[in-house]
């Protein structure tokens, strides 16, 4: 009886299961790294959600106020702010027009919006302040009864003007917060005809 041996080529079969070995290997980095992409993509736009969250559009501005109410200006339209100090009335100009004062010696007028917007005005006091603004044309002082400071306003934090921001007021107002803050639409107001004022008039 013949005995058959067969040779094991052992090579051969090592080499398989390498190749076999090795693309386990592959397939489990290339699983590893896939996971780690998504986790970073993940991280990405969980910090990019959370950036936009805190990146709410706000506009800076000064707040003060004017018969008892809250307003506030753009600090892009504020040029200066200083006391109502020495200011000159002036002749056959309109109510609302307080008079004339020198700043950094240029004669500028000085508006009092209680009267142009037809508020309760009370007298004259240490705490009022003279804004003076510009839009780089137009340049004139805004009289208000108290600066209260600069803050931060969330344009989200503005709603169209209530009813109850009657008469010509309501014409000059950007948005009204729910606490009343208005906030005055000043490009409109340094552009209205009606407060030009030619202090050459005698």
């Amino acid at each position: 009886m013949s005995q058959r041996s067969s040779a094991i080529d052992w090579a051969s079969l090592l080499t398989r299961q390498q190749v076999a070995f090795d693309a386990v290997l592959q397939d489990r980095h290339d699983h590893e790294r896939e996971q780690a992409l998504l986790k970073e993509r993940a991280r990405l736009m969980s910090q990019k959600t959370a950036e936009d969250a805190g990146s709410v559009a706000c506009v800076d501005c000064l707040e003060f106020t004017l018969s008892g109410e809250h307003y506030a200006i753009e600090l892009s339209f504020i040029a200066a702010t200083l006391p109502l100090a020495d200011f000159t009335p002036l002749f056959c100009t309109p109510p609302f027009v307080l008079g004339i004062t020198s700043v950094r010696g240029k004669i500028i007028s000085i508006v009092d919006l209680r009267r142009f917007f037809e508020l309760p005005a009370a007298g004259l006091s240490d705490l009022n302040r003279v804004i003076v603004v510009s839009d780089g044309t137009m340049e004139f002082g805004v009289l208000a009864d108290r600066v209260e400071g600069m803050r931060s306003l969330p344009l989200s934090d503005l709603h169209p003007t209530p009813d109850t921001f009657t008469g010509m007021r309501g014409e000059f107002l950007a948005g009204v917060t729910a606490e009343r803050l208005a906030l005055l639409d000043m490009a409109r107001i340094l552009a209205d005809p009606r407060l030009i004022v030619h202090e050459e008039v005698g």
